[in-house]
């Protein structure tokens, strides 16, 4: 047996989401049922990240255990000739049978997208979200410096989160504009359920005039729910990559489990 680490990335739009469920179709079914397929056994994988219904992934990472002769760097050439067009395999390499995609990340990086003009976009529909009243992005990007560093980001989870602590590390947070298009990206150890989703729709508002430029700060002051924004649909959210250290590679076992 071994152990291979794929990254994939997938249009989420006509999935359930990662996690496999009885109500609809699921990436984690479609890759599983794929991959027993092309190893001849049946193949569990375990994801890095349980992306929602219609949330997208660049650089999702997943691990799977398997006998097959495969060379796990040839993963992504099988893969692609089976998978449907919305889910492609992009690297794969063998890793230590103690590496574990979920509880070894060090970061993530997720990138949300807005379509900020009066009509909405045919060709961007399916990735971005269309806000068609004006937005004051500088305002916005007064907020998002606020995002910065350690937290307890308790205000910033939906209904339905288990993490077991909701303190989190912020690196690295900014807002572009290219034209009508407004690119957050926002990169930390970890997230907690719906919070980039969370933060993204408080930008929304702080952009529209309905909430105040230190949104952010109020909601670490008070951990109440309700000094943040709604959240933003998830067609606008995508993760694009899922960070590990060094050591996971080489000698998982010295380091510390982690649940987001």
């Amino acid at each position: 047996m071994r152990r291979v680490l794929l990254t994939v990335e997938y249009d989420g739009t006509n999935y359930c989401g990662w996690q496999r469920q009885i109500n609809g179709l699921s990436v984690q079914q479609v890759l599983e049922e794929t991959l027993t397929r092309a190893c001849g056994k049946p193949i569990t994988v375990t994801g890095a990240s349980r992306t929602d219904a219609g949330v997208h992934a660049a650089g999702q990472a997943l691990h799977f255990d398997t006998s097959s002769s495969i060379p796990p760097e040839k993963y992504p050439f099988v893969l692609n000739t089976m998978l449907p067009a919305d889910i492609r395999a992009q690297t794969g390499r063998e890793v230590p049978a103690e590496f574990h995609a979920r509880f070894l990340t060090s970061g993530k990086k997720y990138t949300y997208r807005l379509l900020n003009r009066r009509h909405a976009s045919a060709l961007l529909r399916l990735n971005h979200v269309h806000v068609p009243v004006p937005l004051q992005v500088d305002r916005m990007r007064e907020a998002v410096p606020t995002l910065l560093g350690r937290h307890d980001f308790a205000a910033f989870q939906a209904a339905g989160g288990t993490a077991k602590t909701t303190v989190r590390t912020i690196r690295s947070a900014s807002l572009a504009q290219d034209g009508d298009r407004l690119i957050l990206t926002v990169e930390g150890d970890a997230f907690l359920y719906n919070m980039v989703r969370i933060i993204a729709g408080t930008l929304i508002e702080i952009g529209l005039g309905k909430r105040g430029t230190d949104a952010f700060e109020r909601a670490y002051a008070t951990g109440d729910r309700l000094a943040l924004g709604v959240t933003a649909p998830p067609h606008g959210l995508e993760l694009t990559r899922v960070d590990y250290p060094d050591l996971a590679f080489t000698d998982p076992v010295k380091l510390r489990w982690h649940d987001e």
